[in-house]
């Protein structure tokens, strides 16, 4: 008897840091959701004209910098797309990303930044899924326009396959992350779907459902934008 109740307490110690670790990645969801939902209740924000040409948004919460007067920077956060090859469907579940390295002025003392970025193009969004892309290199990169008044129809908006916009301390505006690199973190894929699942798998062939945590994140950007008005490739 006592035997069985150290296997059944030695498996629970064994259990408890993987439910630690989904739970972290269900927060980064929740978080994402709650970013989400903020900066699209600012009244200048992400112009409609704008976010209803992208074809996938990523949502980068409490991005901070690491390396004081280099202006290197490290986040985690989360990438849904319209559903079908078309980008013409309901906002996917979410697939886990990373941003790292760059030097994009991140000079706020501290304070942890958040980010959503809009990519306005199907290429851009088969390189992100399937490796490790440089913004401004491989994929390019601009300020995202904002306020109520502007378009996606400007020279910049057009030419730029990537618009990023960032909020911290209040304040919101578009900001380059040009330096920067976005990849797929699939070992966070794992611990918050349960099993290896790439992310070219969750967004494009729908392998997975969304999780509950996903809810506020997906509900968000589906009132906001249900339909991609872009005819861009």
């Amino acid at each position: 008897m006592k035997k069985t109740w150290l296997g059944v307490v030695l498996i629970g110690m064994i259990a408890l840091p993987a439910l630690g670790q989904d739970k972290k990645e269900e927060d980064r969801v929740e978080n994402a959701g709650n970013v989400a939902q903020e900066i699209m209740s600012i009244p200048d924000d992400v112009p409609q004209s704008v976010i209803d040409k992208a074809d996938c948004v990523v949502v980068l919460p409490s991005v901070v910098k690491f390396a004081i007067g280099i202006g290197g920077s490290y986040g985690r956060g989360v990438m849904t797309c319209r559903g079908g090859k078309d980008f013409q469907g309901p906002w996917s579940a979410p697939a886990m990303m990373a941003l790292e390295g760059g030097s994009f002025g991140l000079q706020l003392g501290g304070q942890a930044t958040d980010f959503v970025l809009l990519l306005m193009s199907s290429r851009s969004a088969e390189g992100i899924l399937t490796s490790k892309v440089k913004l401004g290199g491989d994929a390019s990169a601009a300020a995202g326009p904002v306020g109520r008044n502007a378009s996606a129809e400007t020279d910049v908006t057009l030419r730029a396959e990537i618009l990023s916009y960032s909020r911290a301390r209040g304040l919101f505006a578009g900001i380059s992350l040009a330096g920067s690199t976005l990849r797929p973190d699939n070992d966070a894929n794992k611990k918050l779907y349960g099993r290896e699942v790439g992310a070219k798998e969750i967004v494009f062939d729908r392998a997975v459902p969304p999780p509950p945590s996903a809810k506020l994140l997906l509900s968000t950007l589906e009132k906001r934008s249900p339909k991609n008005m872009s005819t861009n490739p």
